[in-house]
């Protein structure tokens, strides 16, 4: 199983989240929605970019529109092998947690 850093991680959750609506802007922003962090938007595609080049996501840019200046949105999909890593990700977190007693998981 190859492991992803944590920024990695919830980049490709946040896509499979948005499905077909995950482009620079709104994956930010449901980072910040569901972490309380914000990230500047380099962050963010010095992400995408490296989970593209390792064969986790694929982009595809829209049609230009007027309203964007003439320019597209670079939509980002999980590749089959970005959806299995997750799967395996997972699975590996739930067992460990599974291990733990429960009075380590309450908050002190």
């Amino acid at each position: 199983m190859k492991f992803l850093s944590r920024k990695e991680e919830l980049i490709l959750l946040t896509i499979w989240k948005l499905k077909n609506n995950a482009y620079g802007v709104t994956i930010r922003e449901q980072i910040a929605d569901s972490t309380g962090k914000y990230w500047s938007i380099g962050a963010v595609y010095d992400v995408l970019d490296r989970l593209v080049s390792k064969g986790y996501l694929y982009a595809e840019s829209s049609q230009p529109t007027a309203e964007r200046g003439g320019k597209s949105k670079r939509f980002y999909f999980l590749t089959k092998k970005g959806h299995n890593l997750l799967l395996e990700i997972k699975s590996l977190e739930e067992s460990m947690w599974a291990d733990l007693p429960s009075p380590l998981l309450k908050k002190s």
